[in-house]
């Protein structure tokens, strides 16, 4: 039943946000299949995000609040990727302070715009804010999940264990400890 709520609600706006489309949040049934979606998997012990994402249906900053504003937050969490909150021309700090109540998970990267990983960066290298963001994780309340990642490539300028270095040396700058 709601696998095809789900095909419904990612077929909903050909192209996406990216191509102008209507906003996610004129579509009502999107905010009602996320709710229906979201209940459903709190019925079973798991936990629903919003993960907004560059060329789908809720990428701007207009249908991220639209949405968010929406939904039934009971249910439906947040769950941003500060690189593409600022690839889809929000602003990543502003993003996850107005939301920081219902932020549950966050992916870590940078976004830099250039031609290596799809536009994004490790930390550290890019134009997102990063100790901004962890500021406003650091006084909110703490998000389940902390992921850095990094979108690869065959034809990137680093490897994998490179670029995973590079932002745990970001972080370690920053004054944030791992364990061994």
């Amino acid at each position: 039943m709601y696998r095809s709520k789900m095909d419904r609600y990612n077929s909903r706006l050909p192209g996406g946000g990216a191509s102008g489309s209507t906003p996610a949040a004129a579509e009502p049934g999107i905010v009602a299949t996320l709710n229906d979606a979201a209940k459903a998997l709190n019925d079973i012990g798991l936990v629903a995000t919003l993960h907004p994402h560059t060329n789908t249906c809720v990428m701007t900053h207009d249908e991220i609040y639209a949405v968010l504003e929406s939904v039934d937050t009971k249910y439906v969490k947040f769950g941003p990727d500060v690189a593409q909150l600022a690839k889809g021309g929000s602003d990543p700090v502003k993003i996850v302070k107005d939301f920081a109540p219902l932020i549950h998970s966050v992916h870590l990267k940078d976004f830099l715009d250039g031609p290596n990983w799809a536009g994004y960066s490790p930390l550290g290298q890019g134009k997102v804010d990063i100790p901004a963001v962890m500021d406003v994780l650091e006084t909110s309340k703490d998000p389940e999940f902390v992921m850095v990642e990094l979108d690869g490539r065959r034809d990137a300028p680093m490897t994998p264990f490179e670029t995973a270095k590079a932002s745990k040396e970001y972080l370690v700058k920053l004054g944030y400890t791992f364990r061994s």
